[in-house]
């Protein structure tokens, strides 16, 4: 039993003799918890807690350790992998769209339609979010512009052109015309000094734009009208990088049909002729097809090299190289069987001429029977 009692006290003293010594304060240190902060339960032992304290105090400033801090998560926090980040194109110094003159900039890739272009460096003088917003509304009235004009001119009677035209300041308009014009264009003032000044952050979709561009400015996306009826903005995908690419789809659409209207009044006032007159595009017709085949073919071999690398050149595509040479052995080989089957052809006629002269007999046929059919007619 004495043994036993030895053997018990000597392992204890052992394994405390390895253990790390408490400092002199670490009885009274509060012990407060990682997951809640919560403050320890109070003590009567308030001075020596207080003392406690101070010197705990003391050794988290030197050691950093001491106390878990909070720091507050913001109301409207938004993650950088769910938004628009700035500096797209921070890397690229010249233009995307006109490579041979420096990048503005403001245009850094963080807004759609953004490919560098600004040769009068407006963006820099100018309001940057007025700017924009004028450039999706008048793109929005040049897509609708291009399918009313020559609509008008082959669905409208004659009696509301101006010599088969449609009607414009430059064409000119009748009194009919210039009501509907004038009509139109006053609804649309109207309308630009309601909205022109109009805050877009308190709908659900200015909401969700704020957010989308939360790290680029507070405003939001110019042109933001919260109108999508047939829910077609998520089309490319519900999230920013989706709504981005449908917004850079309809500015590039716009910027076409600014160019598009553009032209369709300068040809007709310059031609007094209407843009459907004589148009493939608007009268049935093979050149067309003819064209769109055509390109489809040569972007199957070339491709034009990025507008932003120096030089601009047209080159083989991946496997371009490899079809062409596929393409011109298949005329070969064709041409070479069409060449062999006719010399095999000329050698058996000539050899029936040989034999029943056939060449002559034909001529001669040919020749009676169109004497024949003129004889039935005395005018011929």
């Amino acid at each position: 039993m004495k043994f036993s009692a030895v053997l018990i006290a000597s392992v204890v003293a052992s394994s405390d003799a390895f253990a790390p010594v408490a400092p002199a304060n670490a009885a009274a240190r509060p012990a407060l918890s990682a997951a809640t902060l919560d403050a320890p339960a109070e003590t009567n032992d308030a001075p020596a807690a207080a003392a406690a304290a101070a010197a705990a105090g003391d050794i988290a400033t030197a050691d950093g350790m001491g106390v878990e801090k909070d720091f507050p998560v913001m109301e409207n926090f938004v993650k950088d992998s769910d938004r628009i980040l700035p500096g797209r194109y921070d890397d690229v110094t010249n233009s995307i769209a006109v490579p041979f003159l420096t990048r503005p900039p403001a245009l850094d890739g963080s807004h759609a339609g953004d490919y560098g272009f600004d040769p009068l460096g407006l963006s820099e003088k100018m309001d940057f979010y007025a700017m924009q917003e004028s450039e999706i509304r008048h793109s929005r009235l040049a897509m609708l512009a291009v399918i009313g004009w020559p609509m008008s001119e082959l669905l409208a009677p004659s009696w509301m052109l101006q010599n088969g035209c449609a009607p414009s300041v430059l064409n000119g308009v009748n009194p009919l015309s210039f009501l509907a014009i004038a009509g139109a264009l006053g609804a649309a003032g109207y309308f630009e000094y309601k909205t022109a000044f109009r805050g877009s952050q308190s709908t659900p979709m200015g909401k969700m734009h704020e957010k989308d561009m939360s790290a680029i400015w507070k405003y939001g996306v110019p042109g933001d009208y919260n109108f999508d009826p047939l829910g077609l903005y998520s089309s490319c995908g519900d999230d920013f990088k989706g709504r981005k690419g449908l917004r850079d789809v309809e500015v590039s659409h716009g910027r076409v049909a600014m160019l598009g209207i553009t032209y369709f009044a300068a040809w007709e006032a310059l031609t007094g002729h209407p843009i459907v007159e004589n148009n493939m595009l608007f009268h049935p017709n093979l050149l067309f097809p003819a064209l769109v085949l055509g390109y489809t073919a040569w972007s199957q071999i070339y491709e034009v090299s990025p507008l932003n690398e120096y030089p601009i050149e047209i080159k083989y595509t991946n496997e371009g190289e490899m079809k062409l040479a596929e393409v011109k052995r298949r005329v070969s080989d064709t041409f070479g069987k069409v060449s062999s089957a006719t010399a095999e052809s000329k050698a058996k006629m000539d050899d029936l001429d040989d034999k029943f002269d056939i060449y002559e007999k034909i001529g001669t046929g040919a020749k009676k029977f169109e004497t024949a059919v003129r004889s039935t007619y005395k005018y011929w």
